[in-house]
């Protein structure tokens, strides 16, 4: 269980706007490292170095997540809870699995 005053447990919608903007950034740099280092040798594999590899996979990432967060900023002007979790679970394969 998470303690209160965890800022990467903070409840996003309750929380200031900077704590709110930090739990996000945190969470894409999270999704650039977890989407480059799955690539690791696949770029090998297609004739890639390795740093263009997982520079494109991180940014392919990151720009899905953008997106999917853009989208639901552009229908109400707000982001809710559900929407910025759902933004990061269409790149987390894990958490869409269960």
């Amino acid at each position: 269980m998470a303690k209160k005053n965890d800022v990467m447990a903070a409840d996003v919608t309750k929380a200031g706007p900077v704590t709110a903007i930090g739990n996000i950034i945190m969470r894409i740099v999270a999704v650039f490292a977890a989407s480059g280092l799955s690539v690791i040798g696949a770029g090998a594999v297609v004739g890639s170095s390795t740093a263009k590899a997982v520079i494109l996979a991180g940014t392919l990432g990151v720009a899905t997540v953008v997106e999917k967060l853009a989208r639901g900023f552009l229908n109400d002007g707000r982001l809710t809870k559900e929407e910025i979790n759902g933004a990061f679970a269409a790149v987390d394969k894990r958490a869409a699995a269960e």
